[in-house]
């Protein structure tokens, strides 16, 4: 699970008169101010301030902002409870709850979390924020038409957003949209150019749609990032034996598998290939090596199909 940040919310900084003490306003724009410039421990003092003088839930989410980014997660989900004790309907509190539970892996409260955030938020940037992560968790539960709407939402107003634009091209690939898939790791591409799996993924959503001859060109990009990633020669691989390139589709995922040799789908190319060959035998050890693996949807049919007389493993 990634880590997710939100928005500075409150007023900008206000003046400091010595000898007089600040309002509350005052001293949540001074610490989100010192957030800003990375000074956590001044911020979390303006934040404690803030507490004494105001104990709301606005003050409270203020300073778990602190403690979440120093990294004191126990004291920013005691924080949060407190905010949220005094008040349900906070917007940013129930952000803040939402992002633990899903720090946590406890999807199901991160979704109703930011649900429920959603209904309140008036601030357009935590609206932003509380979409992303609804999206995000909706993701992590195969909830996948609901997540594509969430996070598609949220980037609206967030378009360069890394994770979430990775996500969304997760998902589209999930539902079989390869086309806007594409779209989106097009956009990925131009973000983290030098990113060697925003490459091979956009070459694999142009293998989906039978255009092996662009994935080749986005594969040729990926390896020249680095030219042992496994995966991207292995996709390369698929593609070149789907353009009847057989002997340098071979090279190709024998060099994948000496790197990775747990890869389900590299070990299918290859037993595709070597049945090309004529070579059944070791093509059926590579398909039965690559069941066990799993991950492969088709691994059974193939096996029925050319190597029905072999012990089925479990």
């Amino acid at each position: 699970m990634r880590m997710i940040p939100w928005p500075i919310l409150c007023a900008s900084l206000m003046s400091t008169i010595p000898g007089r003490s600040q309002d509350v306003n005052g001293l949540l724009a001074q610490g989100d101010s010192l957030m800003r410039s990375g000074h956590y421990q001044k911020a979390l003092s303006s934040f404690n301030d803030a507490v004494e003088h105001a104990p709301n839930a606005t003050t409270y989410s203020a300073r778990a902002r602190a403690y979440f980014a120093m990294d004191r997660i126990d004291r920013f989900a005691e924080d949060v409870q407190r905010a949220l004790s005094l008040d349900s309907t906070h917007a940013e509190a129930n952000y803040q709850r939402a992002l633990y539970a899903y720090q946590g892996e406890d999807l199901r409260a991160a979704e109703r979390y930011s649900s429920r955030g959603l209904g309140y938020v008036k601030d357009e940037a935590l609206h932003n924020q509380l979409l992303l992560l609804r999206g995000q968790a909706r993701a992590e539960l195969h909830e996948d038409l609901k997540a594509v709407d969430d996070l598609r939402e949220g980037l609206k107003d967030r378009p360069d957003d890394i994770e979430a634009n990775a996500t969304l091209a997760r998902v589209l690939d999930a539902l079989h949209d390869h086309e806007d898939a594409l779209v989106v790791l097009a956009h990925l591409c131009e973000l983290e150019p030098d990113n060697v799996g925003h490459w091979t993924n956009r070459g694999f959503e142009l293998a989906s749609l039978d255009r092996h001859e662009e994935a080749l060109a986005m594969y040729a990009k990926a390896l020249e990032i680095d030219k042992d990633e496994p995966v991207a020669l292995s996709d390369r691989a698929y593609s070149l034996m789907e353009l009847g390139r057989n002997d340098e589709a071979m090279k190709e995922v024998e060099k994948s598998l000496r790197f990775y040799p747990a890869n389900a789908f590299a070990l299918r190319t290859r037993a595709l290939l070597r049945m090309r060959k004529g070579d059944r035998e070791k093509a059926c050890s590579d398909l039965s090596l690559a069941r066990i693996l799993g991950g492969v949807d088709d691994i059974d049919a193939l096996i029925q199909e050319h190597c029905g007389n072999l012990p089925q493993e479990r």
